[in-house]
């Protein structure tokens, strides 16, 4: 078997190692990939992520299999439609389904038809009303701009000065659709679930993102600074809660709307007093959970694919190990930081995933605002946060920075 991985980032770097190593994969290739993916992967990096028709050539010439889409544009844009069209096999939703991260109104519909647990919500479409509506809704309250934001686009504000202020980030022009939630207290965790139609099924290992920039949670949103799993203060019970009220229930409403959803669904939840309730759907694995998640995957992750397909029975296995991933980032980000900076002291293998590097001659230098994951394992969680920070500090750089607490919320 044939295997197309699009993307260029670490959960690409991530999930072709992962697909690599299947039974049932002859060979691997990236589009664009990165200069790191070199030992899992054939990278085609002159075809852009962007170019649909010449990765449907691509994909064609070379008789692939099947194309995993890493990231969201892609889903967004169509490419899998496109390929569906061709022929081709894809792990990742169609235009229409990806709506459920495309845009933050359609999810927010939907779960309000089928009832499903989220917090409430108010939709303006201008900045008049948006500044009206701070003036007497709820603190502390969340602001989110409709459409894709790579994990940055939320504000939680504090105080109607913040709101004020968030508003006036999120429209830079008078009109635009922005969604206001109630702030939802508790803890927040990431369920990845497969899902082909109205047939669901959420892995039984869950994960925790850490969005903000620095330590105790503090600074901007980010699309994720370190995650870690398994999340052992947050029990089984929780899980099935989660499956029963959430991922079931999405699931069948995409299917009941007319909205054949194939691929993984991101669950972005928080453990309320309630029970869990939903903050965000991606249409794809988030970004570090999917490093620390096919880190510790025993399993097959192309047999599962398969057999999603299928609908066939999927059996997961799991490392016993935890699995602790924290990001080195350019100093400067989620805002403006250089690019350019040599990095050095890392290995191309299971100990790093690169999201932000390129080659200049014969070493590494940054080329974006995450760079590269460190993993670590251990077993406990404990453990693994330690082996993380050994591998974290053997990278060498003047650009770099990381927060210091990945998976503190598991030993405290």
């Amino acid at each position: 078997m044939k295997v197309l991985i699009i993307g260029a980032g670490g959960r690409e770097h991530a999930l072709a190692s992962k697909i690599h190593q299947s039974a049932i994969v002859d060979k691997v290739y990236a589009i664009p990939g990165n200069e790191a993916m070199v030992n899992v992967a054939e990278i085609h990096n002159e075809i852009a992520e962007s170019d649909q028709q010449a990765i449907v050539h691509f994909a064609k010439q070379t008789h692939i299999d099947w194309v995993v889409i890493g990231p969201e544009q892609p889903l967004i844009d169509g490419l899998a439609d496109l390929l569906r069209n061709e022929g081709i096999k894809v792990f990742g939703p169609g235009q229409a389904a990806a709506q459920i991260e495309g845009s933050k109104l359609f999810a927010k519909q939907l779960m309000e038809k089928y009832d499903i647990p989220t917090a409430d919500y108010k939709e303006v479409s201008n900045r008049k009303d948006a500044l009206a509506y701070v003036e007497t809704c709820e603190l502390p309250v969340v602001i989110k701009k409709d459409g894709l934001a790579a994990g940055k686009g939320v504000i939680i504000a504090h105080t109607k000065d913040e709101a004020i202020d968030g508003v006036k980030a999120v429209y830079p022009e008078e009109q635009g659709q922005v969604v206001f939630e109630s702030f939802l207290e508790g803890e927040e965790f990431s369920l990845m679930t497969f899902v082909n139609g109205d047939y669901a099924v959420p892995f039984d290992c869950i994960a925790q993102d850490h969005k903000r920039a620095y330590d105790n949670d503090e600074g901007p949103n980010t699309g994720g600074m370190g995650a870690y799993c398994p999340v052992p203060h947050i029990n089984d019970e929780v899980l099935q809660q989660t499956n029963a009220r959430i991922a079931q229930p999405i699931a069948r409403a995409m299917s009941q709307e007319g909205y054949h959803f194939f691929g993984l669904l991101y669950i972005g939840a928080i453990l309320t007093k309630e029970g869990p309730k939903v903050i965000e759907f991606n249409a794809r694995f988030g970004d570090p959970e999917a490093q620390v998640l096919l880190t510790r995957m025993e399993s097959d992750l192309m047999q599962h694919i398969v057999d999603l397909d299928e609908r066939q029975p999927i059996d997961f296995k799991w490392k016993d190990e935890a699995v602790v991933g924290v990001m080195l980032a350019s100093k400067g980000y989620p805002g403006a930081y250089d690019k350019g900076h040599e990095v050095s002291g890392f290995d191309l293998d299971s100990r790093y995933f690169v999201s932000g590097l390129k080659k200049d001659g014969d070493h590494y230098v940054n080329s974006g605002g995450r760079v590269i994951l460190a993993i670590g394992e251990g077993i406990t969680v404990k453990d693994a946060q330690t082996a993380a920070y050994d591998n974290a500090k053997k990278i060498k750089s003047d650009n770099l920075f990381y927060r210091s607490d990945i998976g503190d919320k598991a030993i405290k």
